[in-house]
């Protein structure tokens, strides 16, 4: 055989459109609406033209909140729209695009919120929104084919979830619904309240710490047992559970330094959190071992049993404070929304889990 015939030939990956990112993009310009403007009280009688901001003189007050949030606000926009045009544009047509899609977007955006008496359109946001969409294209850019064609995201899921794209968008879904404050961390039954009503506990004394520490652990185990039912079991499950639950503390910690200030970013991070999240880490390698009608029942009482604690037993008396001074700001609508991803989270996985152990078969 002839020497160059044994090299290894370089793999051509197809070049082919990837219609999840552009649905995706969609989906979050949408969103961007959504936060933008609501609750959508127009008045188009105002006075006011709709214009006017462009030749407005500069806010007096300018914070580095306001400007890093309108960044980051579409730095993923500008990324998905990359990928969207992928493979009909690529290279600097795609960030041109990128760029010129987020100008519009922002734009209309802008224009639109003359006519709501509760925001102040400025250059300074619109000129915020283009840096960001452009610095999303530019972070693209440099991915080889076989991430802007969705090849290597669609193995890797194939790898994990196979099919089953119900427990994948579970999957993506759970460290967003962490982000609004809540009484304990992961913890996702606070919809019980209209069950189990409040109980007044008068003069007891109860160790928070400890509190949250078991309410922390019920619900990260019984969370990751959930999503693995929608695994291949061949797929490294405990890594890639493990994976996910960093990267919701990163997402958390980002979103509370922009809520409450950058030396407050791990104000949530309690010893209770921290030994909760160990605990059932250690039990969940366990607990992977077992049969997927034992690990139904294990997920189904782990989360039952945490949606009981966090409606019977009192808040924590911190949590309540940090209520109390919080100042939502700019990030209200956008709260509105992450506060019905963390409520509608965990019926829907308990819909699609009930629905998956019907469809349970015998192994032979």
């Amino acid at each position: 055989m002839h020497p160059e015939e044994q090299r290894p030939r370089k793999l051509v990956w197809p070049l082919q459109a990837m219609p999840l990112a552009r649905a995706i993009g969609l989906s979050y310009a949408l969103l961007i609406v959504y936060v933008s403007l609501n609750p959508f009280d127009f008045d188009f009688s105002n006075g006011v033209s709709a214009w006017a901001w462009l030749d407005a003189p500069a806010p007096r007050f300018i914070t580095l909140f306001d400007v890093l949030v309108n960044i980051l606000a579409y730095i993923p926009f500008g990324l998905l729209i990359v990928f969207a045009a992928y493979p009909r544009w690529r290279n600097f047509v795609a960030l041109g695009l990128a760029f010129t899609l987020s100008g519009l977007l922002a734009f209309s955006v802008e224009t639109l919120q003359a006519w709501l008496p509760t925001r102040i359109p400025s250059q300074m946001d619109w000129w915020a929104n283009v840096f960001g969409g452009l610095l999303g294209g530019l972070l693209a850019i440099p991915l080889g084919p076989q991430w802007l064609s969705g090849s290597a995201i669609r193995r890797r899921f194939d790898q994990w979830f196979g099919l089953d794209w119900a427990a994948c968008a579970l999957f993506i879904l759970f460290p967003w619904s962490q982000i609004y404050p809540q009484s304990s961390w992961l913890g996702t039954g606070v919809w019980g309240h209209a069950i189990f009503g409040s109980v007044d506990w008068g003069t007891v004394v109860i160790n928070h710490v400890a509190q949250e520490t078991i309410i922390t652990a019920l619900c990260w185990l019984g969370v990751a047992l959930l999503l693995s039912l929608g695994m291949r079991t061949k797929a490294p499950q405990w890594r890639i559970l493990n994976g996910l639950l960093c990267f919701t503390v990163l997402i958390k910690t980002i979103f509370t330094a922009l809520q409450f200030g950058g030396e407050f970013g791990f104000l949530w991070l309690t010893a209770g959190a921290l030994w909760g999240m160990l605990f059932a880490s250690l039990l969940l390698r366990w607990a992977l071992r077992l049969q997927q009608r034992a690990k139904f029942w294990l997920a189904l009482s782990c989360l039952v049993c945490a949606t009981i604690a966090i409606n019977v037993l009192p808040d924590n008396p911190y949590f309540i404070l940090t209520l109390r001074h919080w100042y939502q700001g700019r990030l209200l609508h956008f709260n509105e929304l992450m506060q019905w991803v963390s409520v509608v989270w965990l019926p829907l996985a308990l819909i699609w889990m009930i629905r998956s152990a019907l469809e349970f078969k015998p192994k032979h």
